[in-house]
């Protein structure tokens, strides 16, 4: 929807739309930073002013997800892509202290695969070598086709290994539209009541959230060792990575080094991360910035209850209308019910050159970012915080009018 600042309605899979008010406030400290005189850009990450400004993101994420006082909050670079190594190679330094005794093959690292990032990161986990990957669950084998991921698999279909150096999966996968849903009861849950150890035991569990990150709360968080999330979704734009980190998983890399594990890059260490206040060497300096201005806007405007009862309205109404569309023959969801993302919402045009005439049609009406990842083609909706429930509106009265 065009604004004074020409702006149309940006439905892209990241880097996603940013709110306008925030990217004007950026403006102006793109000039000046809080009356530093120097631009954002420009002043040092070791200034006083920088160095509260990180203080007060790492605040305000603590406070709107409810991170426990067992986790610490780091900012880093590299996006979720540099993590699929990291986690790999700080994990098996801390099962490496663990286990001293054990060897390559007697690790194992535990990867539930739903979709293309999760099948990424498992490769990443074979090609560094370290422990045996496997599979937890590969919801492919769910699908019509034995090829598709277009669901959350069955709880009883997860095969957990007895103890792990890490058990890794992607909360919402960012190009084939699914989510694990965020209520326990659901069969499209994580099931967390059927990871070992007990209660009280220190599970090595890693999530990638990036592109759900500050959508909603994160069910039972205290329960993860890891979380990470590139900013370039809901928060900020790219460059930026967020960690929230178990402190027993911040450990002595180079002393499990001369136990035999892979050495760990510096600037891939959690502990060096977390003893140098994520100020190691230079951050992303506007990254953090713009994210900072996102989470004090969300503040504001109610944090995450309000985030969480808005973005469920819109994807909820976009449903509605695909469903609508698929009854009449006209578009073809891609994600079995049930296991749709709140964030990501794909499906199909249905007929020769229709999706083409899709696209051309949403443009003309200043809608963009809707084509579907180039892997898998079709459509794609992202539905990140600061898409308005007006441009939803917006769009589904664009998908109604196609329909018809």
């Amino acid at each position: 929807m065009a604004t004074d600042h020409a702006r149309i309605a940006n439905f892209g899979a990241g880097p996603s739309a940013l709110p306008v008010s925030v990217l004007e406030e950026a403006t102006k400290g793109l000039m000046n930073f809080q009356q530093t005189g120097v631009g954002i850009a420009e002043i040092s990450h070791r200034s006083k002013e920088f160095q509260a400004f990180l203080g007060n993101l790492e605040s305000l994420i603590r406070t709107q997800l409810d991170v426990p006082p067992t986790h610490r909050i780091l900012f880093t670079q590299g996006g979720g892509s540099a993590q699929f190594s990291a986690v790999v190679l700080n994990l098996l330094a801390r099962y490496r202290l663990l286990h001293p005794e054990r060897n390559t093959e007697e690790t194992v690292l535990d990867y539930v695969v739903t979709g293309s990032w999760s099948k990424k990161a498992a490769e990443e986990a074979r090609r560094l070598g370290g422990g045996q990957v496997n599979v937890v669950v590969d919801s492919r084998q769910f699908s019509e086709s034995g090829k598709a991921f277009d669901s959350i698999p069955p709880h009883a279909a997860y095969r957990f290994s007895p103890d792990p150096a890490l058990i890794y999966y992607c909360e919402n996968e960012t190009v084939d539209g699914v989510e694990f849903s965020h209520d326990d009861a659901s069969p499209a849950s994580f099931p967390y009541h059927l990871l070992g150890g007990g209660t009280n035991a220190l599970v090595p569990l890693v999530a990638d959230y990036s592109s759900s990150f500050m959508c909603r709360p994160i069910p039972h968080l205290a329960d993860h060792a890891i979380i990470y999330a590139g900013a370039q979704k809901n928060i900020g734009p790219a460059g930026l990575t967020i960690l929230i980190a178990r402190e027993d998983c911040i450990v002595d890399v180079d002393a499990a080094a001369k136990l035999g594990t892979t050495p760990v890059p510096l600037t891939l260490s959690y502990k060096t991360l977390a003893d140098s206040g994520s100020l190691y060497n230079t951050p992303p300096v506007l990254s953090i910035y713009i994210a900072g201005l996102v989470l004090e806007r969300m503040q504001r405007h109610g944090g995450l209850k309000h985030y969480e009862e808005t973005n469920k309205r819109k994807a909820e109404k976009l449903y509605a209308a695909l469903r609508e569309g698929e009854g009449k023959g006209v578009l073809r969801r891609k994600v079995k019910e049930g296991s749709g993302s709140w964030m990501n919402v794909v499906f199909e045009v249905v007929g020769p050159d229709a999706e083409k005439a899709f696209l051309e049609g949403a443009e003309a009406r200043g809608m963009t970012g809707l084509k579907g990842h180039r892997s898998v083609g079709g459509v794609r909706v992202s539905l990140y915080n600061a898409i308005t429930e007006a441009e939803v509106d917006q769009l589904i009265a664009y998908i109604k009018e196609f329909v018809q």
